[in-house]
């Protein structure tokens, strides 16, 4: 079955779809900037499977999505090594139509950004717990080369049992890789994504850090620590500002405070980090989370997964978005207010004169 014969739209395919003659597609599980998580059924082993759809944004050149699925490719067939209890498990990468797709293990549960939208912040121990869970994960996925760029709430699954898996390498790169593609397009989620990264700087194993940081931030506070109302000026936020005091965090708040440091250099590596965090979940003061002051609202739970092609000016740290279409027709409404208006007065002044 060719994919013209299932698709609904531009933007999406149908359920059913057979993948590759091999994985078939059962529903939706999730979707982001960067493509759609199904849940699927392996026909080959007979076993159901996660299967990521991994779309471009539409502003891409054709030829920066061919190198992007190159590299989607090469990266999903590494990330496959990747053989830790903390990390998904990644089956398969193949193509289908053009389109590339990546195969991974089916995990029953929440997402973090879930747990916490529905459940309440998490206590400092918890968090900590969950954070000891990613720094294995990561520490793995560095010692194979691999940057995941995308650490965030909504790519930590909670399963029933409470187990943690980090999941989505599906814009990993290799260390070393450009931050900011050919054609300025950014990968990741603005609240997430450290401030080296929105500077264009190449993506290293100190990135991961940061996000994770800005994870566990969100999970015992209850929103990102850089969370503004558009994604350009949150990431200008994360460029320039520090990060909003956090309330609950307890004993870990030290800890936030090291990792969302915008210094790469400054930020604790996988061991100290273990050594930092199992003195959190030790501590009988840590399990607890803090209440927040009364009257004060807690936001949604944001970040997801964007490509963005910000203009970034360098001295003054700030980003400046494309203007919009309904941008530009506001523009030119006033435009055709202001020179009617004038027309009005011309003629006025023509007829007393």
């Amino acid at each position: 079955m060719s994919a013209s014969d299932t698709r609904t739209d531009t933007h999406g395919i149908d359920a059913m779809r057979l993948v590759a003659g091999r994985y078939r597609l059962v529903e939706k599980l999730g979707r982001g900037g960067m493509g759609v998580v199904w849940a699927a059924r392996d026909e080959l082993l007979a076993r159901p499977v996660a299967v990521k759809e991994v779309r471009f944004p539409p502003t891409v050149s054709d030829a920066e999505k061919d190198a992007l699925r190159e590299r989607t490719m090469r990266e999903a067939r590494a990330a496959a090594a990747l053989d830790h209890p903390c990390a998904v498990r990644v089956f398969d990468v193949c193509e289908d139509d053009g389109q590339p797709f990546i195969v991974m293990e089916l995990i029953l549960g929440r997402t973090l950004s879930d747990v916490v939208r529905e459940d309440g912040p998490l206590s400092p121990a918890r968090a900590a717990e969950v954070g000891l869970c990613l720094v294995d994960a990561l520490e793995a996925a560095h010692t194979a080369g691999i940057v995941h760029r995308d650490v965030k709430p909504g790519n930590v699954l909670i399963r029933p049992d409470d187990r943690v898996t980090l999941t989505d390498f599906g814009i990993a790169s290799t260390a070393g890789d450009p931050s900011i593609t050919s054609t300025g397009l950014l990968l990741g989620s603005p609240a997430y994504i450290a401030p080296e990264r929105a500077r264009g700087d190449r993506p290293e194993p100190e990135s991961d850090w940061w996000s994770l940081g800005a994870t566990l931030y969100t999970a015992v506070e209850g929103r990102p620590p850089f969370d503004k109302d558009e994604p350009f000026a949150t990431l200008t936020a994360v460029v320039t500002e520090s990060p909003a005091e956090p309330r609950r965090a307890g004993p870990l708040g030290p800890v936030l405070e090291r990792l969302l440091d915008k210094d790469p250099d400054a930020r604790p590596d996988a061991d100290e980090l273990r050594t930092l965090l199992r003195a959190v979940a030790a501590d009988p003061d840590a399990h607890a989370a803090a209440v927040p002051p009364p009257g004060v609202v807690e936001p949604e739970v944001g970040g997801h997964t964007v490509a963005l092609v910000p203009a970034h000016d360098a001295t003054t740290g700030t980003f400046t978005p494309p203007p919009s279409r309904a941008r530009l027709a506001v523009a030119w409404a006033a435009l055709v207010v202001v020179v009617f208006v004038l027309s009005g007065a011309v003629a006025m002044l023509v007829v007393r004169s």
